[in-house]
């Protein structure tokens, strides 16, 4: 059975509560996932925008070298300012150049913007260090990856 990922803040192609954008609290929603794959060492996030103006997906968060054995991130796990509310884990650079999460907050009249969840599954613990980025992240998981989930949620401004 593939692995399922979910938010109490928000439902899959619904809308992300203002809390948890970059015009409100600036917050990472509380994310739950079902049992990953036999085999799975580690789990990785990344968190990004393909809606963006950009030619890149913007990246408002990752966070990776999650264990194993963890089935949730509680409200506010990405704050910028204490970057081990999960022990053990690392965050990355997001395409603020910063760590930790950032909301959503696209371009006043945009439209919506899909933000997308991905937590992958990995059948190996990652060697990577502290503040990866999204593509030294997908680099360092390339091969490794047993399974993925994925939620969307969007915002407007």
């Amino acid at each position: 059975m593939a692995m399922t990922l979910r938010s109490e803040a928000f439902s899959n192609n619904r809308a992300i509560p203002r809390r948890y954008s970059g015009d409100g609290d600036d917050r990472s929603p509380p994310l739950f996932w079902s049992d990953p794959p036999q085999g799975t060492q580690e789990l990785a996030l990344i968190v990004d925008d393909p809606d963006a103006p950009q030619t890149e997906p913007w990246v408002h968060w990752i966070l990776y070298k999650i264990p194993a054995d963890l089935r949730s991130l509680p409200d506010g796990a990405g704050a910028m300012t204490s970057p081990n509310v999960v022990p053990g884990t690392e965050q990355g650079k997001n395409s603020w150049g910063t760590e930790g999460f950032r909301g959503p907050a696209p371009p006043r009249g945009h439209g919506a913007h899909h933000y997308h969840f991905r937590l992958f599954a990995l059948d190996a613990p990652l060697a990577a260090t502290h503040g990866l980025d999204k593509s030294h992240l997908m680099s360092a998981i390339h091969g490794h990856i047993l399974d993925q989930a994925e939620l969307v949620g969007t915002y407007q401004r």
